[in-house]
């Protein structure tokens, strides 16, 4: 019997029965030689696999024949990153037990678990973390996000509670772009966290973000409100690419953003992450 067969995907029966938690398959596999850390499409293990699940007795075994907690996926997630999203404490708890430095990772955006955590909504693995691993506070992606962004962007206000008391987040914290949770909670339509922000924390609700110096209001703009009262510039924003001489005349292309009827503004160019599962992007247009 090959245990190393793979379909087209390089997933091997390995990956397939750790991802099902089928542990008596695991453990078969095992003895009959299969690679504990062979590799799918996406670099992902077999315990990365298993850490997408409750499947703390296929995580042991995989564990017990050596599987590498630390391997990082090609988004460099590694299986704990993959647990904090799932948000199972038991499994939270068993790879810190047997890797305490498990915690002490970033995707390849810079994303930390407690950032996939808090904005998944899992309260449980976010109260565990911040008990038992060493987070700076606001600690921040490759956009300038903070768990506490991730928390009230996706309307999680219990743990932006949680943020604020055990791990000093600050609520007009800015990401690369000049926005606050504010901006940000505005643009996902998140009643709740506006009103906790504004209402409870007493932040400025006309705070501006971003180059263009733009209230929440504006993101909060929908395209179907009244174009009258409640129009957003965003939609008349233009993206102009030019090129020419600058400053030490060497040439370059830059990117200007232009309302029509307004000044012209130049803001830098910002490297465009592709959206992935769990990840976030700078991009705000």
């Amino acid at each position: 019997m090959d245990t190393e067969v793979a379909n087209g995907d390089y997933k091997r029966p390995i990956h397939e029965a750790a991802s099902m938690g089928h542990q008596e398959c695991v453990a078969f596999l095992l003895e009959r030689g299969a690679s504990v850390d062979c590799l799918k499409k996406a670099d992902w293990t077999p315990l990365m696999m298993a850490c997408t699940r409750k499947n703390l007795e296929v995580i042991r075994t995989l564990v017990e024949h050596g599987a590498n907690p630390l391997l990082r996926n090609k988004d460099g997630w590694n299986c704990f990153h993959v647990a904090s999203r799932e948000g199972h404490p038991e499994v939270l708890r068993y790879l810190l037990d047997v890797c305490p430095s498990c915690w002490d990772t970033e995707s390849s955006t810079g994303r930390t678990p407690l950032h996939t955590a808090a904005m998944h909504g899992r309260s449980q693995a976010v109260e565990l973390l911040l008990e038992r691993c060493g987070y700076r506070a606001d600690s921040r992606d490759s956009c300038g996000v903070t768990p506490f962004m991730d928390a009230l962007q996706n309307g999680h206000v219990g743990i932006a509670r949680l943020l604020l008391r055990r791990h000093r987040a600050c609520p007009t914290a800015v990401d690369a772009l000049g926005a606050q949770a504010l901006h940000r909670a505005a643009v996902t339509a998140q009643d709740g966290s506006i009103r906790f922000l504004v209402s409870e924390l007493g932040v400025d609700v006309n705070a501006r973000a971003t180059a263009l110096q733009l209230p929440a209001l504006h993101y909060a703009a929908k395209p179907e409100s009244d174009p009258k009262t409640c129009r957003n510039p965003w939609w008349d924003l233009k993206l102009v690419r030019t090129s020419g001489f600058f400053g030490s005349d060497r040439k370059k292309e830059v990117e200007r953003w232009e309302i029509p009827g307004a000044a012209e503004l130049e803001i830098p160019k910002l490297r465009p992450w592709k959206a992935r599962r769990g990840e976030s992007s700078c991009s705000w247009n």
